[in-house]
């Protein structure tokens, strides 16, 4: 269940709203805080075409330091206004993390125009909130807008992407030429020279939202812990008419899976954590229904029964991660199956 609407503003007490647009950053720590305090410079330095731009640092209970370390630098750097921490002590995942932001944002007589959420191993390459902040203005359609991902080598990375799908889930866990080439169309990833425009969901890492809609969205849902939170709330804002924007020109460096240890290009055979498997169930049942979750779930499993000989004759790894038949029952279909509590 979705939490309580973020609060609205005091009315009574509404001041004028400036005439520059108003942009805050949200920043989720768990145990990064060196990577945290890079993203938070990076944001500091830049001038965002003269908009006002206030950054939030939530700290999810890390474990060590974290906590001091970014309290001492706070007062050591004299960030003052312009940076508040939240030092939690319990670790409420990505979700969770920024809902606590957007709850006191939405309690304010003053919220701000946009939130721009970004992951503390992220840091802006360029102007990137003037530039998605000019798109949003110039697009009152859209509700999200997303910078383009490079890796520090410079790579480039996908960061625009279409809704997963049985067919994709399908074609991907293959990983088979014919199979990818005639399922083109409903693979979840999108080219990293995809072009400006349109599109299903972009990477959350770097990614600017109209504040109103993520009020009228109630935030993050709760119910996601860590992955797809940030595609199931943008396929909400989708469901609702709003338009969704990938703007290569803005420009973010993301140190990829340096706070989960999951990236798009780790070893295949690496075991999948079991909130994964959770948060991909969950999509899946809030977007699907449990219908469509328990088809997409078979046709994963029926390309990964695929992969298996083919990988073998091709002597290449298996598509999988590890543990992958014996994590997915588990976790996944059987939950979908008997209900949820029946792992």
């Amino acid at each position: 269940m979705l939490q309580q609407p973020l609060r609205p503003p005091n009315h009574t007490h509404r001041v004028s709203k400036p005439a520059t647009t108003t942009i805050a950053v949200v920043i989720v720590n768990f145990g990064a805080a060196e990577l945290t305090m890079a993203a938070i410079e990076s944001v500091l330095t830049r001038v965002h075409g003269g908009r006002q731009v206030e950054l939030h640092v939530v700290d999810n209970a890390s474990p060590g330091d974290d906590a001091a370390v970014l309290a001492a630098r706070h007062a050591q750097r004299g960030w003052g206004d312009r940076v508040k921490l939240w030092l939690e002590d319990t670790n409420l995942g990505f979700g969770r993390g920024n809902n606590v932001v957007l709850d006191y944002l939405g309690g304010r007589a003053d919220p701000p125009d946009y939130v721009f959420f970004l992951n503390p191993d992220a840091e802006l390459e360029n102007e990137a909130l003037a530039i998605l902040s000019d798109r949003l203005d110039a697009t009152p359609t859209a509700a999200v807008a997303g910078a383009a991902v490079t890796l520090p080598t410079g790579q480039p990375v996908t960061a625009a992407f279409r809704f997963p799908s049985a067919r994709s889930e399908f074609a991907q866990a293959a990983n088979f030429g014919p199979v990818t080439r005639l399922f083109r169309g409903d693979l979840v990833p999108l080219p990293p020279n995809h072009p400006e425009g349109q599109v299903d969901w972009v990477v959350g890492a770097a990614m600017l939202v109209r504040f109103q809609v993520l009020r009228d969205m109630c935030g993050f849902d709760p119910d996601f812990f860590l992955y797809y939170e940030e595609v199931e709330l943008m396929w909400r804002i989708r469901q609702h008419g709003h338009d969704v924007l990938y703007v290569p020109a803005a420009l973010v460096r993301h140190a990829e899976g340096m706070c989960t240890n999951i990236k798009s290009d780790q070893p295949v055979r690496e075991r999948r954590p079991a909130y994964w498997y959770d948060s991909w169930r969950l999509y899946y049942l809030k977007t699907s229904g449990r219908g469509g979750a328990i088809r997409a779930g078979l046709c994963w499993m029926a390309g990964a029964a695929l992969n298996v000989p083919l990988a073998a004759l091709r002597g290449q790894h298996q598509q999988m991660p590890k543990l992958f038949f014996r994590d997915f029952s588990r976790l996944v279909m059987k939950p979908l199956f008997l209900g949820p509590g029946t792992r």
